[in-house]
């Protein structure tokens, strides 16, 4: 019997989640790892939803999770001022 609960392409850890369904059920799904946070829809060529056809440079072992780098924080919002985005006032011409 073949096991069909989705691993991950990228670290081929089990605990694997689903973080969003499309609006017409079935047709795709968002899942997450649970180990490397890799993220990728259903409806993803295989080199990017199955670990065998995942690219072998990419793979992540358990021992490169614990030798890697520390992922930088993400830094606050800012809450005046843009950054590129329009005010709602450059939006509306208000």
């Amino acid at each position: 019997m073949t096991d069909h609960r989705p691993r991950c392409p990228r670290c081929a850890h089990e605990s694997v989640r689903t973080l969003y369904y499309s609006p017409v059920p079935g047709v795709w799904d968002v899942l997450q790892c649970g180990r490397c946070l890799y993220t990728w829809r259903t409806s993803e060529p295989a080199r990017r939803t199955c670990r065998d056809a995942y690219p072998e440079a990419f793979r992540l072992s358990p021992e490169d999770m614990a030798n890697a780098a520390e992922v930088p924080t993400v830094p606050p919002l800012r809450t005046t001022g843009t950054t590129g985005t329009p005010r709602s006032t450059e939006l509306t011409g208000g």
